[in-house]
């Protein structure tokens, strides 16, 4: 006969989750390699509270947007989709206009299609915070500065 043992399985509630605030620097770094590391973060997958049905992830800042690196092909070919729902009424931005102009967008959008897509998902995103410069407005939640 096998004995089953209740309660084998913990799940966590938000009070009992801790959440920390996380620097990362984006100066020089890869747009792809530091998106899918922030997305990691975001969805708790650095913890051992993991739970892929809750959020468990940490506050997440990334500095110095405007920084980032992609390679010179991919920059001139890469494109941002949007539609207007009207009929003739795709729009697209390059990515070089837009990093000019914006360049937040381009890691928010990066790190966005790398959450769930459903409510979860943007709840962490809401955890996101991505500033162009070096200076950010949430030191009083003394945050860890990691490399990535």
């Amino acid at each position: 006969m096998i004995k089953y043992l209740s309660n084998s399985t913990k799940s966590f509630t938000d009070e009992q989750i801790k959440r920390n605030w996380v620097v990362v620097d984006a100066d020089g770094k890869t747009l792809g390699r530091l998106s899918t590391k922030v997305a990691s973060i975001l969805r708790g997958k650095t913890k051992a509270q993991f739970t892929p049905h809750s959020d468990v992830g940490d506050f997440v800042v990334v500095v110095n947007a405007d920084k980032i690196k992609i390679a010179e092909k991919r920059a001139a070919q890469k494109e941002y989709y949007r539609n207007t729902l009207y009929p003739g009424g795709a729009r697209f931005k390059k990515y070089s206009t837009t990093v000019v102009k914006d360049p937040r967008f381009v890691i928010e959008h990066a790190v966005k299609g790398m959450l769930p897509h459903n409510s979860l998902g943007v709840k962490m995103f809401k955890k996101l915070k991505v500033y162009a410069g070096a200076a950010h407005p949430h030191a009083a939640q003394n945050p860890k500065s990691i490399n990535i």
